[in-house]
């Protein structure tokens, strides 16, 4: 099984800005609970406070997929809906697929 890992940016609305801020500890520590987490970072740019940069890694793809769904159905997933993301996922060794949704 091959380790999964995502990496890239968010742009929050700044309409959404303090709501994500205010979310995102409670959703960092709820992702670092689960099954197969092994790093999750998710850091605001000091240049530009919209951008967060997203690190994750998982055990597996079943891992990951988990996370996605628990993700897609909580408080975080709401709060950040009109969220820019622009991630890479791929499997450790092999090579990056883009991944980038609105």
């Amino acid at each position: 099984m091959a380790k999964v890992i995502l990496k890239g940016f968010i742009i929050v609305p700044e309409s959404d800005l303090i709501a994500v801020q205010q979310q995102l500890v409670n959703h960092t520590q709820l992702t670092m609970q689960e099954i197969g987490c092994l790093v999750f970072e998710v850091t605001q740019c000091e240049k530009q406070p919209c951008r967060f940069d997203v690190y994750e890694e998982f055990t597996d793809q079943a891992a990951f997929e988990a996370h996605q769904i628990r993700v897609g159905a909580s408080q975080w997933g709401r709060i950040t809906e009109n969220v820019e993301r622009h991630y890479e996922v791929f499997n450790a060794g092999e090579s990056c697929d883009q991944k980038s949704d609105r």
